[in-house]
């Protein structure tokens, strides 16, 4: 019995190495074959790993944010300067207040000489003003969230920054001793006046890179046990509660920052916010992680219709081709995880060179990477309530995270020197106490960018008064 399985088994092996040899023997007939006929043997290809040149699209991608929206229009050319031939100079700076009056034809415009002073009514803490144009009065918190209110100017300012801080709404009513509805109502006429602030200063800016990132917020389903972490993350792709961010990590400014589902659309939406503040002329080096959404955004904001070159004589012309600017540069840092632990970092160059996208970084030394709007995402979780993490204030919903972001963006950008940025004084000046001579200027993202000249206090910024359309530049 033994010898038989032996046999078959030697059996076996025979008719396999019988069928390896006909086939090699196979193999070397059809290339003799080929070479007699003059047929050039076939080698194997292997696939190139080289960057492939974008094709283009046919189409422009759509942007709802570029459509044309309600809004009021500014006037053609400003009125006239007014000017007093007589009486003592002016004492109280008013170039930065405008009339509130929609009749009146200085309505809106700053700096037009038409404010005068009218002292304090009713020995008020508020300055009257009035428009020798109109005959108008009315107050210097005009517009303001401290307008018609009778709480303190010191504690309503104090209750908006321990918001800015990061402290929650019902934290902030404990230490103030006030109903929680209270502070929430203060932080929605705060968030309109600082939003209406940052979009009144931020345009024109300078940058060469951009950094785009997204982060979200905790759901509360989550930390109470209510759903597992894989549904968390399987929600977490659908949730509204994404929190957008992008920055210039040269001067640090927050050039938008925006909540909303992980989609093309807001994307668009949030690149379409960055193209408003950068000046019409620039175009930075933009910087993201792998969402591949950025691409078509990118593209639909810095790109022009190209027409390529016919390949044939005959036949018809090509269609033009949407192509991104020749001096767009795009790179993406696409990480790999695996057991939610970093594995893999690999850079890709989606628009421009490898070559273009290093002398864009030479001049800082820096590489390919996210890693300051990485950090500016973790201090955004420390100062805004809504989006920390292991915290008892959790995101139930869009219009809170909107409101605390809108508040600290405003505080981050104008209100909050960054170590970083400051400036050395060219001689120290000494402190009233025993402390050591100052030997640094402390400088914020908008002063760094060169959109002011000084660093506002949260008390100043609640009280300007934003003019309802940018005003030009005086001379």
């Amino acid at each position: 019995m033994v010898d038989d399985l032996f046999f078959h088994e030697l059996l076996l092996l025979g008719l396999l190495w019988l069928c390896v040899i006909l086939y090699c023997v196979g193999r070397r007939r059809h290339a003799v074959t080929d070479q007699a006929h003059g047929n050039p043997a076939q080698r194997a290809t292997r696939r190139s790993h080289a960057p492939k040149p974008f094709p283009g699209l046919t189409t422009k991608p759509y942007c709802g944010a570029c459509e044309p929206g309600p809004g009021e229009p500014p006037p053609g050319a400003p009125p006239a300067r007014l000017h007093s031939p007589h009486g003592r100079p002016r004492t109280v700076a008013t170039h930065h207040q405008f009339c509130p009056e929609p009749t009146c034809r200085y309505y809106g415009w700053v700096g037009r000489g038409n404010i005068r002073t009218n002292g304090h009514p009713g020995g008020g803490p508020w300055r009257q003003l009035s428009c020798v144009a109109c005959g108008g009065y009315f107050l210097e918190t005009h517009g303001t969230p401290l307008h018609g209110t009778r709480v303190p100017p010191e504690r309503l300012v104090r209750v908006v920054a321990s918001l800015a801080e990061g402290l929650g709404i019902r934290a902030v009513a404990r230490v103030f001793e006030v109903d929680p509805n209270t502070v929430l109502a203060w932080l929605v006429e705060a968030a309109d006046q600082l939003q209406a602030f940052s979009s009144y200063f931020l345009h024109d800016v300078q940058a060469s890179q951009v950094q785009l990132d997204e982060l979200y917020a905790v759901l509360s389903a989550m930390k109470a046990g209510q759903m597992t972490e894989a549904g968390v993350i399987k929600r977490l792709e659908c949730s509204p509660r994404w929190i957008w961010v992008a920055i210039d990590p040269v001067s640090k400014l927050l050039l938008a920052i925006d909540v909303g589902e992980r989609t093309l659309a807001m994307a668009q939406r949030v690149v379409h916010q960055v193209v408003e503040r950068l000046a019409p002329d620039c175009v930075p080096l933009f910087l993201t992680d792998g969402f591949r959404e950025y691409t078509t955004a990118l593209l639909t904001h810095f790109g022009q219709w190209v027409q390529p070159p016919r390949r044939q004589a005959q036949g018809p012309v090509p269609k033009p081709r949407w192509m991104p600017m020749p001096e767009l540069l795009y790179a993406q840092v696409v990480k790999k995880y695996r057991r939610r632990r970093l594995v893999q970092v690999s850079h890709r160059v989606v628009f421009g060179t490898l070559a273009g996208v290093k002398h864009a970084l030479a001049p800082q030394g820096w590489q390919i990477n996210t890693a300051i709007i990485e950090r500016v995402n973790l201090t955004i979780r420390q100062h805004a309530a809504a989006v920390g993490r292991r915290v008892i204030t959790l995101c139930k919903g869009e219009a809170g995270a909107r409101q605390q972001l809108a508040l600290y963006h405003t505080y981050y950008n104008f209100c909050l020197p960054h170590t970083s940025i400051r400036l050395p004084l060219s001689q120290p000046e000494p402190t009233k106490g025993r402390g050591s001579a100052k030997k640094w200027r402390p400088c914020t993202p908008a002063m760094a960018a060169g959109l002011t000249d000084r660093v506002w206090t949260l008390r100043d910024v609640l009280l300007y008064r934003v003019p309802p359309w940018p005003q030009p530049q005086r001379v």
